[in-house]
């Protein structure tokens, strides 16, 4: 049995399978062919955390597999009153086949995880987005082939987005360019474990559109994540220059491609221009969210498949 909490869990033959899953299931979704490989399974959602992209993607993608669905929150399941994380988990894995968990702190859902008798998948934490920068180098590869030996610009907050990526860089052989303002870096321990940072595979650059230029790829998120709106003035004045723009495009490979991972607040971190604009490929990347978590779902409960 796996778990999927942090891009780390799998290894870069394994993505190598997920993305041609996911290619495979998405080409039957669009062509009207059933693919249910799924039938009979269980999936349990459990949100401490508001979500649409989350819970749309992972709820129709396991009806689209034949599957059913639990949904679960702190308010209406004792999540919300006090039952040990431990406690809960023994008692969904014995109900449901599978765990997605979108939460605050990664411990809670590696509580949750060394409990539970079936896999659990993170829909989101503090600390790491895994399922997102899976839907994000899928998205590219569709649109530019393989990510390896490319060069992947991070613009703003060193959050669970950033920390993902760095995971991913070093595992699948990319270049990530990293630009956030003073105070809010990654923090490079706890993205890769404990573990070095290549340096072929993470640079940082204190001037966003110096991070930008030769990219493949401009990627950013909101300035204050769930959790930190208590900080979002203070934030709003300290990224006030890291708002994705045109002139930041501009100096990126003349085929560069602006990804963002949603909900978006056009002014702030990226303008209109640049996120609705014709390098902008962040609705593929919504729906795309749907696709990689089916091909993911199936191979940690089936397994590698061959049809």
């Amino acid at each position: 049995m796996k778990h999927y909490l942090q891009f780390n869990d799998f290894s870069a033959d394994e993505y190598a399978y997920l993305f041609e899953r996911a290619a495979l299931i998405k080409g039957k979704f669009k062509a009207y062919e059933k693919h249910r490989s799924l039938v009979d399974r269980t999936l349990a959602m459990i949100f401490e955390k508001a979500s649409t992209r989350t819970r749309v993607s992972f709820e129709a993608g396991m009806y689209q597999l034949g599957g059913s669905v639990v949904h679960l929150t702190t308010g209406d399941s004792q999540l919300g009153r006090a039952e040990p994380i431990e406690d809960s988990a023994r008692v969904i894995s014995r109900m449901t086949d599978l765990v997605m968990i979108r939460t605050f702190e990664q411990t809670k859902i590696e509580r949750f995880a060394s409990c539970s008798r079936v896999p659990v998948i993170n829909g989101l934490t503090n600390e790491f987005h895994p399922c997102q920068i899976l839907a994000d180098i899928f998205t590219f590869i569709e649109h530019r082939g393989s990510i390896a030996g490319k060069t992947v610009a991070w613009v703003g907050d060193g959050n669970n987005m950033a920390n993902t990526w760095l995971q991913a860089a070093q595992l699948l052989g990319f270049k990530v360019h990293v630009s956030t303002p003073s105070g809010y870096e990654v923090d490079e321990k706890l993205a890769m474990g404990g573990n070095g940072i290549s340096p072929s595979s993470y640079q940082f650059f204190s001037n966003p559109l110096d991070a930008c230029r030769g990219a493949d790829l401009v990627t950013t998120d909101v300035w204050t994540s769930m959790g930190y709106e208590a900080e979002n003035e203070a934030r709003k004045t300290a990224f006030a220059d890291w708002c994705v723009n045109a002139d930041m495009m501009a100096v990126a490979q003349a085929d560069a491609l602006f990804m963002h991972c949603l909900p978006a607040h056009r002014g702030e971190e990226v303008t209109a221009e640049v996120i609705d604009g014709p390098q902008s490929v962040v609705w593929d990347e919504a729906e795309n969210r749907m696709h990689v978590q089916k091909a993911l779902m199936e191979y940690l409960l089936l397994g590698r498949q061959d049809a």
